[in-house]
Protein backbone atom coordinates (compact mmCIF):
# COMPACT_ATOMS: atom_id res chain seq x y z
CA UNK A 1 0.00 0.00 0.00
CA UNK A 2 1.48 3.41 -0.93
CA UNK A 3 2.09 6.02 1.56
CA UNK A 4 -0.95 8.37 -0.57
CA UNK A 5 -3.37 5.64 0.51
CA UNK A 6 -2.40 5.51 3.73
CA UNK A 7 -2.84 9.28 4.27
CA UNK A 8 -5.89 9.09 2.51
CA UNK A 9 -7.63 6.38 4.62
CA UNK A 10 -6.16 8.09 7.68
CA UNK A 11 -7.64 11.43 6.38
CA UNK A 12 -11.49 9.81 6.20
CA UNK A 13 -11.31 8.15 9.66
CA UNK A 14 -9.93 11.50 11.10
CA UNK A 15 -12.87 13.05 9.15
CA UNK A 16 -15.84 10.53 10.65
CA UNK A 17 -14.35 10.91 13.85
CA UNK A 18 -14.22 15.00 14.32
CA UNK A 19 -17.71 14.52 13.14
CA UNK A 20 -18.39 12.31 15.76
CA UNK A 21 -17.12 14.54 18.08
CA UNK A 22 -19.17 17.56 16.48
CA UNK A 23 -22.22 16.02 16.77
CA UNK A 24 -21.64 14.52 20.45
CA UNK A 25 -20.82 18.26 20.66
CA UNK A 26 -24.21 19.34 19.30
CA UNK A 27 -26.12 17.12 21.32
CA UNK A 28 -24.60 18.51 24.41
CA UNK A 29 -24.85 22.19 23.91
CA UNK A 30 -27.43 23.48 21.25
CA UNK A 31 -27.00 27.34 20.30
CA UNK A 32 -29.74 29.57 19.78
CA UNK A 33 -30.42 33.26 18.67
CA UNK A 34 -32.17 35.06 21.53
CA UNK A 35 -34.46 38.38 20.89
CA UNK A 36 -37.39 40.19 22.72
CA UNK A 37 -40.82 40.39 21.32
CA UNK A 38 -43.10 42.28 23.84
CA UNK A 39 -40.96 42.11 26.95
CA UNK A 40 -40.63 38.14 26.48
CA UNK A 41 -37.07 36.25 25.42
CA UNK A 42 -37.35 33.79 22.71
CA UNK A 43 -34.80 31.77 20.98
CA UNK A 44 -34.58 29.76 17.53
CA UNK A 45 -31.96 27.36 16.59
CA UNK A 46 -29.35 29.63 15.05
CA UNK A 47 -29.01 26.41 12.13
CA UNK A 48 -32.49 28.48 11.28
CA UNK A 49 -31.19 32.07 11.47
CA UNK A 50 -29.74 33.17 7.43
CA UNK A 51 -29.12 37.08 8.54
CA UNK A 52 -30.26 39.23 11.05
CA UNK A 53 -31.32 42.79 9.34
CA UNK A 54 -31.71 46.39 10.57
CA UNK A 55 -35.59 46.68 10.64
CA UNK A 56 -36.81 49.29 7.71
CA UNK A 57 -37.73 49.41 3.99
CA UNK A 58 -40.92 46.93 4.68
CA UNK A 59 -43.35 47.40 1.52
CA UNK A 60 -46.71 46.73 3.17
CA UNK A 61 -49.05 44.68 0.99
CA UNK A 62 -53.07 45.37 0.71
CA UNK A 63 -55.25 42.72 2.29
CA UNK A 64 -52.83 40.14 4.08
CA UNK A 65 -53.43 38.97 7.89
CA UNK A 66 -52.72 41.58 10.13
CA UNK A 67 -49.63 39.59 11.63
CA UNK A 68 -47.73 40.16 8.13
CA UNK A 69 -46.36 43.76 8.09
CA UNK A 70 -44.89 43.78 4.54
CA UNK A 71 -42.16 42.53 2.33
CA UNK A 72 -38.48 43.59 1.76
CA UNK A 73 -36.14 42.99 -1.21
CA UNK A 74 -33.42 40.71 -0.05
CA UNK A 75 -31.20 40.80 -2.77
CA UNK A 76 -33.69 40.31 -5.61
CA UNK A 77 -35.81 37.85 -3.64
CA UNK A 78 -39.08 38.94 -1.71
CA UNK A 79 -39.19 38.15 1.85
CA UNK A 80 -42.18 38.14 3.96
CA UNK A 81 -42.11 39.99 7.56
CA UNK A 82 -43.81 38.75 10.16
CA UNK A 83 -44.45 41.03 13.08
CA UNK A 84 -44.15 38.54 15.75
CA UNK A 85 -46.08 40.47 18.55
CA UNK A 86 -49.03 40.63 16.12
CA UNK A 87 -48.39 36.85 15.59
CA UNK A 88 -48.27 36.20 19.01
CA UNK A 89 -51.33 38.18 20.09
CA UNK A 90 -49.29 40.45 22.71
CA UNK A 91 -48.66 44.47 22.48
CA UNK A 92 -46.76 45.55 20.28
CA UNK A 93 -43.64 47.85 20.87
CA UNK A 94 -43.09 51.13 19.09
CA UNK A 95 -40.67 50.40 16.13
CA UNK A 96 -36.76 52.19 17.07
CA UNK A 97 -33.72 51.58 16.19
CA UNK A 98 -33.46 48.30 17.44
CA UNK A 99 -36.21 46.87 15.91
CA UNK A 100 -34.56 44.37 13.70
CA UNK A 101 -36.04 41.73 11.25
CA UNK A 102 -34.15 37.96 11.69
CA UNK A 103 -34.57 36.38 8.55
CA UNK A 104 -34.99 32.61 8.92
CA UNK A 105 -35.18 29.37 6.39
CA UNK A 106 -38.70 28.03 7.06
CA UNK A 107 -39.49 24.49 6.23
CA UNK A 108 -42.88 23.83 4.45
CA UNK A 109 -43.37 20.50 3.33
CA UNK A 110 -40.26 19.58 1.63
CA UNK A 111 -39.21 23.36 -0.02
CA UNK A 112 -37.57 26.48 2.34
CA UNK A 113 -38.61 29.67 2.32
CA UNK A 114 -36.84 32.48 3.68
CA UNK A 115 -39.44 34.75 5.93
CA UNK A 116 -38.59 37.49 8.46
CA UNK A 117 -39.62 37.79 11.48
CA UNK A 118 -39.74 41.34 13.28
CA UNK A 119 -38.35 41.37 16.88
CA UNK A 120 -38.34 44.38 19.15
CA UNK A 121 -34.31 43.32 19.48
CA UNK A 122 -31.91 40.98 19.42
CA UNK A 123 -30.02 39.99 22.13
CA UNK A 124 -27.22 37.47 21.69
CA UNK A 125 -26.23 33.87 21.25
CA UNK A 126 -26.93 31.74 23.80
CA UNK A 127 -25.40 28.01 24.15
CA UNK A 128 -27.27 25.60 26.54
CA UNK A 129 -26.39 22.30 27.48
CA UNK A 130 -29.19 19.73 27.24
CA UNK A 131 -29.91 19.51 30.97
CA UNK A 132 -30.89 23.20 30.44
CA UNK A 133 -33.70 22.68 27.85
CA UNK A 134 -37.57 20.99 29.05
CA UNK A 135 -40.00 20.16 26.82
CA UNK A 136 -42.46 22.50 26.19
CA UNK A 137 -45.74 23.01 29.21
CA UNK A 138 -48.95 21.45 28.22
CA UNK A 139 -51.78 23.90 29.25
CA UNK A 140 -54.56 21.89 27.64
CA UNK A 141 -56.54 22.35 24.16
CA UNK A 142 -57.29 26.14 24.82
CA UNK A 143 -54.08 27.41 24.77
CA UNK A 144 -51.85 26.75 21.45
CA UNK A 145 -48.29 26.28 21.91
CA UNK A 146 -47.48 24.27 19.11
CA UNK A 147 -44.35 27.16 18.27
CA UNK A 148 -43.02 26.48 21.05
CA UNK A 149 -39.77 23.87 20.47
CA UNK A 150 -38.49 23.59 23.80
CA UNK A 151 -38.04 25.39 27.15
CA UNK A 152 -34.20 27.00 28.17
CA UNK A 153 -33.79 27.82 31.81
CA UNK A 154 -31.29 30.55 32.06
CA UNK A 155 -28.89 30.42 35.43
CA UNK A 156 -30.67 32.92 36.97
CA UNK A 157 -34.06 30.79 37.31
CA UNK A 158 -35.20 32.45 34.36
CA UNK A 159 -36.58 30.46 31.14
CA UNK A 160 -36.55 31.34 27.75
CA UNK A 161 -39.27 30.35 25.20
CA UNK A 162 -37.20 28.52 22.29
CA UNK A 163 -39.71 28.29 18.99
CA UNK A 164 -39.64 26.02 16.27
CA UNK A 165 -39.89 27.86 13.75
CA UNK A 166 -41.30 25.49 10.96
CA UNK A 167 -44.40 25.70 13.05
CA UNK A 168 -44.67 29.01 13.95
CA UNK A 169 -47.10 29.70 10.80
CA UNK A 170 -49.76 27.06 9.94
CA UNK A 171 -50.21 25.46 6.69
CA UNK A 172 -52.86 28.17 5.40
CA UNK A 173 -50.22 31.05 6.87
CA UNK A 174 -47.59 29.37 5.09
CA UNK A 175 -49.79 29.41 1.52
CA UNK A 176 -50.49 33.09 2.12
CA UNK A 177 -46.76 33.38 2.24
CA UNK A 178 -46.22 31.90 -0.93
CA UNK A 179 -48.97 33.44 -2.58
CA UNK A 180 -46.78 36.95 -1.44
CA UNK A 181 -43.40 35.71 -2.96
CA UNK A 182 -45.07 34.57 -6.42
CA UNK A 183 -47.10 37.38 -6.84
CA UNK A 184 -44.83 40.47 -5.90
CA UNK A 185 -41.26 39.61 -7.39
CA UNK A 186 -42.06 42.42 -10.54
CA UNK A 187 -43.54 44.67 -8.40
CA UNK A 188 -40.52 45.30 -6.20
CA UNK A 189 -37.60 45.28 -9.12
Amino acid sequence: MSSAAISTDSGAVSTSVRRAVQQAVQLEVQQFLTFIISGESYGIGILHIKEILEYGNVTPVPMMPNFISGVINLRGSVVPVIDMANRFQVSPVAIDKKTSVIVVEVNDGGETLEVGIMVDRVNEVLELKTEMISPAPKFGASICTDFIQSMGKLDNEQFIILLDVDRVLSIDEMSIIKQVEEILPEDLA
